[in-house]
């Protein structure tokens, strides 16, 4: 009798055993679903970490219409909230967003708050002493799109670099980047591929926030002197993560597609190919005049006001790619930028000598060698070089870059 109980309280403390591992893993199971569904949010969107840190100061924001808090303008939201803001300073394209790329953007007031805008796109880059004298902290929230070639990143460097002369702190209120998946391309290391769109030693996507993009800047010594800056982190994220875009971070980023397809696309900008611009479907599809009965989607850019009024090919028709169903999926399994779309659109092009077009400021450099930062690729493309030799010869800068970047990461 003894022994028959002495084996049921075994199988009792084994069934026992077996129900918390079970519970455990359960319990486990539903926490890791609730941290899945996790909401990203913004620094921007965190207001109670930093409102109190703005209060009582007169504070400069650098701003445009990606630049939100909730569905509301941080320059709208903030002054509603009693924040002080004594001048806006924009960007390429200006603060409301509303201006072509690449357009000299002039300074104004704004109609809605009365604030003055100092555009930072055209001849005045950086600001001035006289600009930053009467603000006591610079707020920066710009959404960025992860590529040497999108500008907010060398705004971000003028900033900083005024900043820290002038002994004013930067409080970035960092965004995801929604290319934060793909480090990627030729590694910039030659000063004379250097131009309006690309001043940095960087591949063409970098694969960092602009937070960290701050501090990577801080780090390598791009500043004469280090700025002094405050981050407020993006919650619940990691570069792996997808992110869809609240607004449009530029006029001819209308969509998430072309979001997702500009590291790739804007390639394309130093070649004889459309890239869409003259669309409402930029960055989503590509063509030229001349590949006509090689390509059967075609379309015809015409000048947009406040999207591009030059663009290429202005109103001839195009035929080319339609890639406004591309699996993006498809990339972000790679964690590469598309290269085989170039290569194509090249080997189909009749007039080779004509594909890749001169500088607009230097004629002796490709447009396109500014764009990528290297006049390799253009040089491999010609040769007929494999898209796998092409790739291999990334690989020493890139490994390189890589290193650097890990210093200043702020997510996983």
């Amino acid at each position: 009798m003894e022994q028959t109980l002495r084996y049921i309280s075994i199988l009792l403390l084994a069934f026992l055993a077996t129900s918390n591992v079970e519970c455990t893993a359960q319990n486990a199971s539903l926490n890791q679903r609730k941290v899945n569904k996790t909401e990203i949010i913004t620094g921007a969107d965190q207001t109670e970490k930093y409102l109190s840190y703005l209060k009582g100061k007169r504070i400069g924001l650098v701003a445009n219409q990606s630049s939100i808090i909730g569905k509301k303008s941080s320059v709208d939201s903030l002054v509603s909230l009693g924040i002080n803001i004594v001048k806006v300073f924009g960007p390429e394209h200006g603060f409301r967003g509303n201006a072509s790329n690449g357009a000299a953007v002039s300074s104004e007031v704004d109609a809605k708050t009365g604030i003055p805008i100092i555009s930072l796109y055209g001849k005045n880059q950086k600001p001035t002493k006289e600009q930053l004298t009467d603000i006591d902290l610079m707020v920066f929230d710009i959404q960025d799109v992860g590529c040497r070639y999108y500008t907010n990143i060398n705004t971000l460097e003028y900033v900083m670099e005024a900043c820290a002369e002038n002994n004013k702190e930067l409080l970035i209120l960092d965004r995801p980047n929604p290319n934060g998946y793909v480090v990627d391309g030729p590694v910039m290391t030659d000063d004379r591929f250097k131009s309006a769109i690309g001043i940095h030693y960087t591949p063409m996507t970098h694969g960092m926030t602009i937070g960290e993009f701050a501090q990577y800047l801080n780090g390598e010594g791009y500043l004469e002197k280090q700025c002094k800056i405050k981050i407020i982190k993006v919650a619940n994220y990691d570069h792996d993560m997808p992110y869809e875009l609240p607004i449009h971070p530029s006029p001819n980023l209308n969509t998430q597609q072309a979001v997702m397809l500009f590291p790739s696309l804007c390639m394309f900008e130093g070649t004889a190919i459309n890239e869409g611009r003259g669309t409402y479907l930029p960055f989503t599809i590509l063509g030229a005049p001349a590949l006509k009965g090689k390509y059967s989607y075609s379309y015809k850019p015409v000048s947009i006001p406040g999207m591009s009024e030059r663009p290429n090919h202005k109103d001839s028709v195009c035929y080319g790619l339609d890639l406004r169903n591309y699996d993006i999926d498809q990339l972000r399994k790679s964690r590469q930028i598309n290269l085989a779309w170039l290569i194509e659109l090249y080997n189909a092009y009749p007039d080779k000598a004509h594909f890749f077009t001169p500088g607009r400021a230097n004629q002796d450099i490709s447009a396109f060698d500014l764009r990528i930062g290297t006049d390799q690729l253009r040089k491999q493309i010609i040769a007929g070089v494999s898209e796998a030799e092409i790739r291999q010869s990334w690989e020493p800068e890139l490994q390189k870059f890589k290193a650097i970047r890990m210093k200043y990461l702020l997510y996983p």
